[in-house]
């Protein structure tokens, strides 16, 4: 499972089952940025519905590799995670999926005004697909 975890949101993707392919499923939203307990419960379900066995966590570092306030309140939500699930989180470098994905949105012909809409789960599923990626070249 690779999760794009945001202020508000929490983009989820998931992978296929011989882990070639990262699938965007959904976005969950919360009122506010404290409020994780319904944020967790929908990660847990969709961590039995899918039989996840990993976590893959985007973790937001600066452009100069440097962590800021966001990379805090993330490792403070891994282990939010790890808690719940029981499950290994891996923190994957997350830098500029979100543009990544704005770009996928726009070359899909996707209206700028829906792209909002998709682009945690896409930015969830790219930064999944990257881990993927870099596990089948060990």
């Amino acid at each position: 499972m690779g999760l794009d975890y945001g202020s508000v949101t929490v983009g989820v993707a998931i992978s296929d089952s011989l882990l070639l392919t990262a699938q965007p499923v959904e976005v969950i939203k919360r009122k506010s940025e404290n409020k994780l307990r319904r944020t967790l419960a929908r990660i847990e379900q969709l961590v039995a519905e899918h039989d996840v066995e990993r976590i893959v966590l985007g973790f937001p570092k600066n452009m100069d590799n440097t962590e800021g306030e966001q990379a805090k309140c993330t490792k403070e939500f891994m282990e939010k995670l790890i808690a719940r699930t029981g499950l290994e989180v891996v923190m994957w470098d997350e830098r500029l999926s979100t543009v990544s994905a704005m770009d996928v949105l726009r070359e899909g012909g996707v209206r700028p005004e829906n792209r909002k809409t998709y682009v945690d789960k896409i930015a969830a599923s790219l930064i999944l697909q990257g881990y993927l990626d870099s596990i089948r070249q060990v």
